[in-house]
């Protein structure tokens, strides 16, 4: 048990959308992607010191090696099994409708939340999976009209990767409709990086 998400309820989750159509084994290959150019430690999303004062053992204050996962067919199969059975097993709710406040990242285990959520829940679930937390980065990006939004960016040997709630298929970051603001670190998941072009972050995250 992690939190309070236990192994039988990520069980019931994949479950219930092992046919979903994007985890067919004849789907196609991922788009092509690039690496993030990321820059300077940045500030740290309110959101996240929050979570990681409700689940210290979520967020261990180490300092790791950089570990891109080895993008095969069968790990692509796995990222899009993973981000189509939590976007199909949570229903999307603002923490305003959910928790009263106006930005709380937290697991989903009421089976609704936001974006955070659900990037929070998925990259719970490859860690659980065996895939390294360096290369699963909870990021913060702006949609086109200018509202915060969370997505979990999976830095792989052929590029980066984007699970997003928004979209069942897993898009390359670079064939996704976000402006990139900031991430985290790596080696160091309570340390934030920069992303592109200096841009003011979002008071919060949304959807």
């Amino acid at each position: 048990m992690f939190g309070v998400i236990t192994k039988a309820t990520l069980a019931m989750i994949l479950a219930g959308a092992a046919n979903f159509a994007l985890v067919q084994s004849s789907m196609a290959g991922p788009d092509a992607a690039t690496y993030i150019s990321v820059g300077a430690d940045t500030s740290v999303p309110y959101g996240w010191v929050e979570f990681c004062g409700r689940y210290r053992g979520e967020c261990p204050d180490d300092d790791r090696a950089a570990q891109p996962i080895d993008l095969t067919p069968a790990v692509m199969r796995k990222l899009q099994r993973i981000n189509a059975a939590v976007n199909k097993s949570v229903t999307p709710v603002s923490d305003m409708d959910h928790w009263g406040v106006v930005d709380q990242w937290d697991y989903p285990t009421d089976g609704k939340g936001d974006c955070e959520d659900f990037a929070l829940l998925k990259r719970r679930m490859l860690m659980d999976e065996g895939f390294p937390r360096q290369a699963l980065l909870m990021t913060v990006v702006k949609e086109a009209n200018g509202d915060g939004h969370a997505v979990l960016t999976v830095k792989t040997t052929r590029g980066e990767f984007v699970l997003d709630n928004l979209m069942d298929e897993v898009k390359a970051w670079n064939k996704t409709p976000y402006r990139f603001v900031k991430r985290q670190s790596e080696q160091n998941p309570n340390v934030w990086v920069s992303i592109g072009a200096p841009t003011a972050a979002p008071a919060y995250v949304s959807k």
